[in-house]
């Protein structure tokens, strides 16, 4: 269909389009079998806390320094001003160009730890000890604790694919350097690490960036990263098909989970569905000084990125 001309904030015309979320709940499954092994596994433990995510991970001392200089740790994607309205996503790797890419070049991702705040108040968390961010969003973190307490699991930090990185044979997920946080390891939670963890989790939210690229390398990473989770007791992982735009990305993870808190009923598929919709719907993104409207939500950029994968039917 034709978009008229725009009348309003930019993007609010795509309102308009007859998008396929408008009328159905969609779930991606990551195999032909997956639904009936899925749906086979066990209810989750009632009494399980609702959340833990780990993210705005630190990849060098030169990134430790920084945080050490910046204690809110908060990047904004949009700078607030009428006179600045740049649009900017965030952060992803592009060390395949490079002849050699090791964990410190990654680039940070501070705006991420407002998010799982945002994420862990919505669903009744307590931040305080349930959003591990810098040095502790490390591997040892992560194996150390007894992960099936918890019914939502979010990692807000970069996936990435085999090649990324020198020596990087599996898909993975980069945490913080063990030189930065002093602990054993690479600093990466790969497939291998994953399958090694014991899981009773609803959700595994993968933010960030483009976790679930959907072909080449990260196709194999998506898969890789979603048969360990799977295979470790996940029932479903949200993930993100391309770099995501922070102020919409953490409007639409937050919105989700306090659907699902406030009625628990609510399947996955039909939350998300929800929260997008209402994402397309609501004013966008407001400046915090002239409480103008600067831009819609309505366009896909900032709504269409993320996927239910696995078990949509569950609550």
């Amino acid at each position: 269909m034709a978009l008229g001309a725009e009348h309003g904030a930019l993007f609010a015309n795509y309102r308009q389009v007859p998008w396929l979320i408008r009328s159905h709940a969609i779930t991606v499954l990551p195999s032909v079998t997956a639904l009936a092994t899925l749906r086979a596994l066990p209810p989750g433990d009632p009494n399980r806390r609702p959340f833990i995510g780990f993210g705005d991970p630190l990849f060098s001392r030169e990134q430790a320094a920084e945080a050490a200089r910046d204690t809110a740790a908060v990047s904004q994607t949009v700078v607030g001003s009428a006179q600045d309205q740049r649009l900017a996503l965030r952060a992803s790797p592009k060390n395949q160009q490079l002849n050699s890419s090791r964990l410190a070049m990654l680039p940070r991702l501070p705006e991420t730890a407002e998010e799982l705040r945002s994420m862990a108040l919505a669903m009744n968390a307590d931040v305080a000890t349930d959003v591990v961010l810098g040095a502790r969003a490390n591997e040892a973190t992560v194996k150390s604790l007894d992960l099936t307490r918890y019914r939502v699991l979010a990692f807000a930090t970069h996936g990435l694919s085999p090649g990324d990185l020198d020596g990087l044979t599996q898909p993975a997920l980069a945490l913080s350097a063990p030189e930065v946080a002093g602990v054993d390891g690479d600093g990466l939670l790969t497939m291998e690490k994953i399958l090694a963890l014991r899981l009773n989790a609803d959700w595994i939210v993968l933010s960030a960036c483009n976790t679930a690229s959907g072909q080449g390398a990260g196709a194999e990473a998506l898969s890789g990263l979603g048969r360990a989770f799977f295979y470790a007791g996940a029932r479903a992982l949200l993930v993100s098909n391309w770099p995501v735009e922070t102020t919409s990305a953490r409007e639409l993870t937050t919105d989700l989970f306090r659907r699902q808190r406030d009625a628990p009923t609510l399947t996955r598929a039909r939350a998300l569905q929800a929260t997008m919709n209402a994402l397309i719907d609501g004013p966008g993104f407001v400046d915090a000084q002239t409480q103008r409207v600067i831009f819609s939500y309505a366009h896909p950029i900032f709504w269409a990125p993320f996927t239910l994968v696995g078990d949509g039917g569950g609550s």
